[in-house]
């Protein structure tokens, strides 16, 4: 028994007609007929009654038919699962995110997703939240992860939270800051290195400031995570940096603010009105699972807390 003498017959039960059958199923009417005989003699049950033109189901036809149908719809279902999964061997993921986590797990996480799918082309923008909520509005990315709360009044993302990190200030290895904690008031007058338009960091450090009466002095603005920490290296102030980006860099030295600190949200973000595709799904999840089982044993980045429901 195959398919395709199925749809036949199923495409004859439905017209009650052999001609009319044919031309549906774009073949010949003879050809048709042909392959209904031979699953009649392999059921060994005739299917359709053709007394003076009419065609109509015998008792074993009429058995047949939900039978049939269900298993070409189970057919289709299987052939569109083993597709979508067949499209993993090729495609493309654009993801955003921000310079500390590409500086930090982000990497691992890539290379397990193109170890499972290493077809799937990778196109990694780093950027400011900002500036990867622009993006992703503008569609030039699949998914991003993002800072909460988002800065846009109706960016019309969606986004799930799923990690919160804490933000220290740093300084050189070889700076007098010894204390447990600083507090932001004690930055007051101090040289501080600042990110570009469009940092997040930038707009939490210059609110925390603001927030306890000073405006910070500013000794050289407009870098991106790597700069500015060269920078704090050099001697040319202190930064607010998510403590994870320090890992590897034995040349600067990060101090937590004082309870209850400074923390923010990470979310992972793509447009309400596209449906990511089955590569980013699957990004989305190998991502998940990295984080889930990094949490578990304990290998998360120092500062790093996963976010789980409830």
């Amino acid at each position: 028994m195959q398919l395709q003498q199925l749809a036949y017959f199923v495409a004859v039960a439905e017209a009650r007609h052999f001609t009319q059958a044919a031309e549906r199923m774009r073949v010949a009417q003879p050809s048709l007929s042909k392959q209904i005989r031979a699953l009649e003699a392999e059921l060994g049950a005739p299917l359709f009654s053709r007394a003076r033109g009419n065609v109509t189901l015998t008792p074993a036809g009429e058995a047949l038919l939900p039978l049939a149908r269900r298993m070409l719809a189970d057919a289709e279902t299987a052939r569109r699962e083993v597709g979508e999964l067949a499209g993993l061997r090729r495609g493309r993921v654009r993801l955003g995110a921000t310079p500390s986590l590409c500086a930090g797990l982000l990497a691992d996480a890539l290379a397990r997703f193109h170890r499972t799918y290493p077809g799937i082309e990778l196109l990694v923008e780093e950027g400011g939240s900002r500036d990867l909520v622009r993006a992703l509005a503008r569609g030039q990315l699949d998914l991003a992860l993002i800072i909460m709360p988002l800065q846009s009044d109706d960016p019309a993302l969606v986004t799930e939270e799923i990690l919160r990190e804490n933000l220290v200030v740093v300084s050189p290895s070889d700076s007098h800051v010894r204390k447990p904690y600083l507090r932001i008031e004690e930055l007051r007058g101090r040289p501080m290195v600042m990110f570009r338009r469009g940092y997040d960091l930038r707009e939490a450090t210059l609110n925390a400031c603001r927030q306890a009466g000073f405006e910070p002095r500013l000794a050289v603005e407009g870098g991106e995570m790597d700069a500015v920490l060269r920078f704090v290296e050099a001697g040319l102030g202190i930064a607010l940096v998510p403590s994870m980006v320090l890992d590897g860099r034995p040349g600067l030295t990060g101090t937590p603010l004082a309870p209850p600190g400074l923390r923010r949200t990470i979310a992972i973000a793509h447009r309400k009105d596209v449906e990511p595709t089955r590569a980013a799904e699957a990004f989305r999840a190998t991502l998940l699972f990295f984080l889930a089982e990094a949490a578990h044993d304990g290998s998360l980045p120092e500062g790093l807390e996963l976010i789980t429901e409830g």
